[in-house]
């Protein structure tokens, strides 16, 4: 006889300890860009057999703390973030105290500060960075402006005779503070990480993608193509 069952994902997820679910948050939904990134990863999940769960924060800091808890709280495996302008100050605020409840108050925290848009790591800001830093005392200091502007800050800093040493982590200063989570362990084992991430923070990357992919393609496709046509005609 035909019982009627149906799947019931709630308790399979339960029996998993998994949601099957990954929360996106973007900013404005009726931005055009969000829209077609969405479709995107809700194509990439539905192969991974997960969910997508949308929220909006309306451009409002407060609203995106509060949509993160709540998706949180509602077990989430993931959260793309595509976050508010304002968002760096609290994320430091954030690192700041995982920094020192991770470490059971061993990690003083100094001073923090988030740069604007367009940081010149090798112009006036950067020196009166560099020079609040020394005067602050710290004895390391985490550089988190991405490759190679952190790099390029660090050895700055370095040449002017900062007594600190100089830590470059980039973005894991947002999984430390907890705004990102990493991929879901099947988008890691298939490879496809840089595209979470590219989802998560479209604004700071895409560029960026953008033009790795370009150098890319010059060193494995127009390089070798130019080499074999000179060859030839040699």
């Amino acid at each position: 006889a035909r019982l009627g069952y149906v799947y019931n994902m709630g308790a399979a997820s339960m029996r998993a300890t998994r949601s099957n679910t990954v929360g996106v948050l973007i900013p404005n939904l009726g931005n055009p860009f969000f829209a077609a990134m969405l479709a995107g990863i809700e194509r990439a999940l539905e192969d991974a057999g997960m969910i997508v769960v949308l929220a909006n924060s309306r451009e409002s800091a407060a609203s995106q703390e509060t949509i993160i808890h709540r998706m949180r709280e509602r077990g989430v495996d993931g959260l793309i973030l595509c976050p508010v302008a304002d968002t760096r100050s609290s994320l430091l605020a954030k690192a700041a105290r995982a920094f020192s409840d991770r470490t059971d108050g061993l990690i003083d925290i100094a001073g923090t500060d988030a740069p604007a848009a367009g940081f010149d790591p090798s112009g006036r800001e950067a020196d009166v960075a560099i020079a609040r830093i020394a005067a602050s005392g710290a004895r390391l200091a985490f550089i988190a402006l991405g490759a190679p502007k952190q790099e390029l800050f660090a050895a700055r800093a370095k040449a002017q005779g900062v007594n600190c040493g100089f830590v470059c982590i980039g973005a894991a200063l947002d999984f430390i503070a907890g705004e990102q989570i990493r991929a879901p362990k099947l988008m890691q084992d298939i490879g496809t990480e840089w595209l979470w991430r590219l989802a998560t923070n479209p604004r700071r990357l895409a560029g960026r993608y953008a033009d790795c992919a370009r150098v890319l393609a010059d060193l494995a496709v127009v390089q070798p193509l130019r080499q074999r046509i000179t060859a030839s005609h040699g």
